[in-house]
């Protein structure tokens, strides 16, 4: 029942203005610190910092006092939340939490007081061509140079951003990449970055994991002849494969990331075997965004039905494998998962750390799409977008982290806005029972409507809108 007290308290504390009020001067800057001053409370209670500033210790006083009486409402032992907060990671995290509930309430689905996880590709230079490149890669466009992406750095860390990704285009192509994750694992950003694998030598391994790295994702969609028409080159397969076990040895979280069409559908039991035989830790299922060169390709997108089947047998999956986790980004895995067993293990679109016994309530709360929720997307020049998967329009351009106030974009920016409430969502969608689980994916109602509000063509409950995208979209792609 530990979940549904927790959200009681968090309601409680949303509907306190005294309490808001306290929340939010707590999660302010303390500049004589440099940190948050939560976040230096919890340093100062698990006894990773020694001093503070005399009104870091006011503050302290004030949360010691809360985690005591907290500690004996929930049953737990003040020295397992001690040593629970000794992680930088879960310290940021819940300042976020708290900070997310100081500004806005208790939403559902949640919004933290700063992005969890911020995607930055960080160039779009590339060595492959891939058929459905969000990112239209291979390109040598303005990037910033290393003096600026730590200047981002500093103002992500600043703003409380838990999770920072590196991505592209191929960001082991930039020279400093290496640096610019020690830095940002330095600020206590947990850094993970997404690679198409080729350059995983046992060397590059070691650096990144020297730097700091704690997660890696490699894109694998097929076996090797399937993969290297896909991705556009011969003879990277090997490297790939080689690149995971490489990670794996490292003791690096590592993922393979899989994009789902019509043409590798049946080759995803063998990507899972595959991924199972390698130990890799999670298998992520990515929807496919008719975006960037995924324009040039609606046609192979998958039908509701096959996505519907798809994700069911993802969630099956994940439940009788014990050394692998099977995922989605298709934000309808949870309501899935919610019809298949009710209150068993409830997968979500941002995180699924397989919360067997937990309460639907739970996944409410975390929900569905992240998008401009709980993550964020830079560009090579550090444009703001909700999505690394929205077209780069004016319309969804949310500012630039260099030239813009980040936290102010963050709370105050209409889009983001938008996207957060699930109630003004279009068609079934904005109906559904589901809704705040799920909420379907906002990047696929975007490349097929032009509109972040619209349903989600790919989900079975939509399927009158796939049908009416059949007739007047994809006959003018196949002819």
């Amino acid at each position: 029942m530990a979940s549904v007290n927790t959200i009681l308290l968090f309601n409680f504390i949303a509907n306190n203005f005294i309490i808001r009020n306290f929340l939010k001067s707590l999660n302010q800057y303390c500049e004589n610190d440099k940190g948050n001053r939560l976040e230096i409370c919890l340093e100062l209670y698990t006894g990773v910092r020694k001093n503070s500033c005399i009104k870091c210790k006011m503050y302290y006083k004030m949360v010691k006092y809360f985690i005591k009486i907290a500690s004996i409402s929930f049953g737990a032992k003040e020295e397992e939340i001690k040593e629970r907060f000794k992680d930088r990671y879960w310290r940021r995290g819940l300042a976020s939490v708290i900070k997310g509930i100081a500004l806005f309430g208790v939403t559902k689905p949640f919004t933290p007081g700063a992005p969890f996880q911020i995607v930055w590709n960080i160039t779009r230079r590339c060595n492959l061509k891939c058929k459905h490149c969000y990112e239209d890669a291979g390109k040598n466009d303005f990037e910033l140079n290393t003096k600026d992406a730590k200047r981002v750095i500093d103002i992500l860390s600043r703003a409380g951003v838990v999770i920072l990704a590196f991505s592209g285009g191929e960001p082991l192509i930039r020279e400093d990449i290496y640096e610019l994750i020690n830095y940002a694992s330095k600020k206590g950003i947990y850094t993970a970055i997404a690679t198409n694998g080729t350059l995983l030598t046992k060397k590059n391994v070691e650096r990144l994991k020297n730097a700091g790295l704690g997660f890696v994702q490699i894109s694998l969609d097929g076996l090797k002849e399937f993969h290297e028409e896909f991705r556009g080159v011969k003879g990277i397969y090997e490297k790939i494969l080689e690149g995971i076990k490489n990670c794996v040895e490292a003791g690096l979280f590592t993922e393979i990331a899989t994009t789902v069409t019509k043409m590798n559908l049946n080759q995803i039991p063998k990507i899972i075997e595959l991924a199972d035989k390698l130990k890799v830790n999670w298998v992520m299922l990515y929807n496919f965004v008719p975006v960037g060169r995924g324009k040039a390709i609606l046609e192979v997108d998958l039908e509701p039905e096959e996505r519907e089947e798809l994700l069911r047998y993802a969630f099956e999956e994940t439940n009788k494998r014990k050394n692998i986790e099977i995922l989605s980004t298709a934000p309808q895995y949870a309501r899935v998962a919610l019809q298949c067993v009710g209150e068993g293990i409830i997968p979500t679109h941002f995180y699924n750390p397989n919360l067997k016994g937990r309460l639907k309530s739970l996944a409410e709360f975390i929900g569905g799409c992240g998008a401009g929720r709980f993550y964020l997307a830079l560009e090579p020049n550090g444009d703001i977008y909700p999505c690394v998967f929205f077209p780069r329009s004016n319309k969804y351009r949310i500012g630039n982290i260099l030239e813009d106030d980040f936290e102010s974009l963050w709370i105050n920016n209409d889009i983001l806005k938008e996207l957060r409430n699930k109630d003004i969502l279009k068609g079934s969608c904005g109906t559904c029972n589901y809704r705040y689980y799920c909420g379907g994916c906002r990047a696929r109602a975007v490349g097929y409507f032009n509109d972040h509000l619209a349903p989600d063509p790919g989900c079975i409950n939509n399927k009158r809108y796939w049908e009416e995208l059949k007739s007047k979209i994809f006959v003018k792609t196949v002819t």
